[in-house]
This record gives C-alpha cells, structure tokens and sequence, in this order.
C-alpha cells in the first residue's frame, strides 16, 4: 500500500471500535437494538423492491456524490502512461476517426503505448477509449469516466437482481459505488476499469435472467456484454466466460432435447445472439485492419510485439535486451520490464506480493476479515455457484499474468461483489444466546466501509495506490499556461539521466500540428533542426521535468535548442 495512506489502515483499531459499537448493543439490550436498526433497514428495503428505482437510484448515487466531493477530491489529471495513450484514443474517436496519419516527425513524438505505424493510435482495446470519447464530447474525458463509474454500480444492482432478492442485490450496487466510486483509480484516473466491470455485470444478469426464461432483451444484453467485455480486457474476459458459458450451453443442450424448447431457444436465443456477436466481431476486426492492416491483429498485440521485451505471463522467459533510440523506451522495456520478472523464485514471490498488495486496498477494506469465515459458506449456494466460478477462472487467469493492476479483475467485479453480499447474508444469521450477533457484525462491516473511504476524502487521498488523482502535476500546470497564452507553441523535453522512466511528459493529442500546445523530445541534432524548421510559426520552449522540486522551462530562440540549460538568462517559470 502506498505510504501516503492513513496509517490506521494497518491497525485493527478503528474496526474494533466499530464492532464494538454495534456489538455492546446487541449483546445488552438485543430487541430494542433491532427494533431501531431494523426499521432503518428498512427504509432501503422498501427502496430496493423497486427494481429499476434502485438501479436508478445507485447511478445517481454515484453521480451526486463524486461531484459533492469535487471540493476535495478535484478533476484528476493524468500521470500514467496508460492514461495518455487512453485519452488520444478519446481525441481520436471524439473527432470522428478511428486512427490517424503517421506524422512525418514521429520520432520526437514518440512514446509509451502508443503505436506511430502505420497509424498514429492508441494501442488498447477500444471500450475505455468510447467512454472518454463520450466525455470529451460532453466537455471533458472524466465525464465519461464518472458516467462509466455510476452505470458500473447500477449494472451490479440489475446483475445481482437476477440472482439474489432485490434488497441484497441493492446492497451490492450500494457497496460498489462506495468502494470503487469515490476514493479509487477506476473514478480518479482514466486507466478504466468500469468499462469491463460493466460488460460482465450485464453478461451475469443476462445469464440469470435466461436461465428463467428466454426473452429477447435478455440475448441482447447478453451479447452486449459480451462485445464490451472482449474490447476492454479481452485477456481476463475469455477466463470469466468459459464457465459461465458453460453453463450456458448446458442449458441450450437441455432445450434442444424437446423439438418445441429447441426451436425455441433457437430463434430467441441463439440467432439473436450469433447475430450480434457477428457484427461485433466483423467490426473489431475492421478496426484492427484499419490500425495495424490486418484484421486478425489487434493493436494490442502488434505495439507490444515491436517494442516489449520483458514476460507477460509466468512462463515465458524476457526477450534479450535490444537498442532503443529512445533512451527513455530503453530505461523502460530493457531495465524495468526485464527486471520486473526474471523466473526467480524470489521474484516470483514478489509478483505475487504485488498483486496482493495492490488487490487489497481496491476491492477490501479492513473489516472484510471479519467476513473471511462467512464466505466459505457460500460454497452452498448452488444457485450462485456459476457466478463464484467465473470469479475464481477470472483470478486464476490473473495470477499468470506478470503485471499486478487490479482493473484486471474488472470483468469479475460484480462476481467479487455478489459474494460479498452473499457473504454478509451468512454473516447476519449468526445468533448467540438469539443475540443477532451477526446482523451487528454486518453493520459493523458497512460502517467500516464508509468510514475507511471518509479517511481518504478527508485527507484528499483519490487513490490507496497513489496511481489515480492528480498526476503529472508539473505538466498540467505548464500545459495550462502555456495554453493561455497567445500564440502555439512547441515543448521540447530534456531528461536528467535521474529521471523517473514512469514519469513521461511527451504525450500527444489525435492531430499533432492541429494542437495548441506540442510536446515533444529533444533530440538534439537532425531531429530538433526539422522540428524547427517543420514550426516556424511556433513559440520553441525547452522544459527541465527534473530540474529541482520546481520543474523549469526555458524559452529559446529560433536557433538549434541544442545548447539550452536552465540557467539561461531567459529562465521563465512558464
């Protein structure tokens, strides 16, 4: 966990006094007691028997609540590789292409998840890149990350409705948006996540509703699932839907044995399903040809195979070391990724670790051990077994891979979330002596939650990890100075040899010369002379990320940069 986190989340402290609130109660005076908290509950209970109010109601619960806290917890800006190639994918879409032309100057634009040939485009799946693009339509990407987030929550709640009593499956909705809606990277930062969540909630919803009864919504969101699913985390999403599928099949299988069922389920699931799914399919494979000019080669396969070079999955042993241009892409792929996996046990171990470390601030908070017994009751539960299945293959399918983001995860989350809930239902039938134990307990671990996320908006925490919220500062802030000044300008990036490889500042919108404000590397040489003479029109600066606590930037004749430092005498703060 990130050190900036609040350090009573490594102590049982506050969980114990939380349970003891809710404890002392239920111990001592056990029907009055349930009486008051009972009529609470139900209050939301009445709430929740209406299905679409409570799927409704948890969208805008999301909606209201991130926006209340903007005083706290602001716009995030993006630090991460990640996010800067997600938001060029937005540009691009948010202008009507799906790629765009290789500009003739690409190697000082050159940068991280980004492929220049032979177009200029994000390499990632396209969902995420939908979302912003949205957002960015709206006025800013992260309206479309805050809308992803809210319709995450109340897919869960519709999800869960197909498996679990409506008062339960608005408990999970509930949970979600407090969890990963408020003080997380999935709402703090446009790495995604909500995209994948929401396609496998509508897969599981789907699934329960068919499994009652055939209907033509039901295939649709089926499908719809299915295509949001494989154009957001394609990788996780083939282990979440083998046993879901599976049971699926089964299904099918036993309808095809009556001539009348078969029929049936062949024009109203089927058909409808193949049908869509095919035009799904036939447009991703016209997206990758227009990306990479095959159709059967995604971009996500094409940019890590010119470029990565260490394991992506435990098996596989790093590629050797080779020459990069770019000294910044040799730091990066030849040092960090190689060393990230060696096939050591110790190393091993430590992903691993890394996986447990950055899993547990995400989807736990630290009352969720008092539920640990619980859930392995739930192993009962025949009607959900599927759902608990397609977490555990999701999981499985996690632990192979060497990188430890838990948006991995994400098409399992509302699987995670249903046995939280489940749990909690075993939890609440927990009686000593007919004192409701349990029920105190599960309120205990609800008012844990609320007061583990009210830490971190309190003291400003977007994110545990530290990998959401506010991250290139420095560059935000030159971006906006620079773009409130006349003119159009050109940034030429100088690293110190010191410079943090995961802290890239060389990032580009969809039309390069369009933009206002260009950044780009410096080269010193050939390359800056044809940047040059490519921007006669343009403002040159040279900016210095690690020039002290305070990042400088310089602004420099319509000579070569070559030679510029930042004790110039033109030194200027922006």
């Amino acid at each position: 966990m990130d050190s900036s986190a609040p350090i009573w989340l490594h102590e049982p402290a506050a969980t114990l006094l939380l349970t003891l609130t809710f404890l002392l109660p239920a111990v001592l005076l056990p029907k009055p007691s349930e009486r008051l908290f009972g009529s609470m509950e139900n209050l939301f209970s009445r709430l929740a028997v209406q299905k679409l109010l409570a799927i409704v109601s948890v969208f805008l619960l999301v909606l209201l609540l991130r926006l209340a806290l903007l005083g706290q917890l602001p716009v995030p800006y993006p630090g991460i590789h990640d996010e800067f190639s997600y938001l060029l994918m937005a540009d691009t879409f948010a202008h009507g292409h799906l790629a765009n032309p290789p500009h003739p100057l690409w190697r000082s634009f050159e940068t991280f998840h980004v492929i220049f040939f032979p177009v200029y485009a994000s390499k990632y799946p396209p969902a995420q890149g939908v979302a912003l693009a949205l957002g960015q339509l709206l006025g800013h990407p992260w309206i479309g990350v805050l809308a992803s987030a809210a319709a995450m929550a109340a897919s869960f709640v519709w999800a869960l409705q197909a498996w679990m009593p409506g008062r339960w499956a608005f408990l999970g909705g509930v949970l979600a948006a407090v969890k990963l809606c408020v003080a997380c990277y999935w709402i703090n930062s446009y790495w995604g996540g909500a995209m994948a969540a929401i396609g496998g909630a509508l897969f599981l919803g789907a699934l329960g509703r068919l499994r009652r009864g055939s209907a033509l919504s039901h295939v649709v969101f089926l499908a719809l699932g299915v295509a949001i699913l494989i154009n957001s985390r394609p990788y996780e999403s083939v282990f979440f839907c083998v046993p879901i599928a599976v049971s699926l099949f089964v299904w099918v299988r036993r309808a095809w044995k009556d001539g009348d069922r078969r029929r049936t389920a062949l024009r109203s699931v089927v058909f409808p399903a193949a049908g869509i799914l095919l035009v799904t399919f036939s447009a991703m494979a016209y997206y990758d040809w227009r990306l990479t000019g095959n159709p059967l080669d995604p971009p996500y396969a094409y940019g890590p195979r010119l470029l990565q070079r260490g394991a992506t999955f435990l098996w596989q042993k790093p590629l050797p070391p080779r020459h990069y241009d770019n000294a910044q892409f040799d730091t990066f792929y030849n040092k960090f990724e190689i060393g990230n996996y060696d096939r050591s046990w110790t190393t091993l171990q430590s992903v691993f670790q890394s996986k447990r470390e950055y899993c547990l601030p995400t989807f736990f908070w630290p009352a969720c051990w008092i539920l640990l017994p619980f859930a392995l009751f739930v192993y009962r539960d025949t009607r959900l077994r599927v759902v608990f299945l397609a977490l555990l293959a999701t999981v499985f399918g996690y632990c192979l891979v060497v990188w430890p983001g838990p948006h991995y995860l994400a098409p399992a989350a509302a699987a995670w979330f249903a046995l939280l809930v489940q749990s909690i239902r075993h939890l609440r039938t927990l009686r000593i002596r007919r004192r409701p134990i349990g029920a105190a307990l599960s309120r205990a671990v609800l008012f844990a939650l609320l007061f583990d996320v009210s830490q971190f908006v309190l003291q400003r925490i977007g994110d545990p990890l530290g990998w959401g919220s506010w991250g290139l500062g420095d560059r935000q802030e030159l971006q906006l100075k620079l773009e409130s000044m006349p003119g159009k300008h050109v940034v030429l990036v100088r690293y110190d040899e010191s410079h943090s490889v995961h802290e890239e500042w060389v990032y580009n919108l969809a039309n390069i010369d369009a933009s206002k404000v260009i950044w780009a590397r410096d080269l010193p040489g050939e390359a800056n002379d044809q940047l040059l003479k490519y921007y006669p029109d343009r403002t040159i600066w040279m900016a210095f990320p690690d020039s002290g606590e305070d990042p400088s930037i310089v602004r420099l004749p319509t000579s070569s940069p070559q030679n510029a430092a930042p004790a110039d005498g033109t030194r200027s703060p922006y």
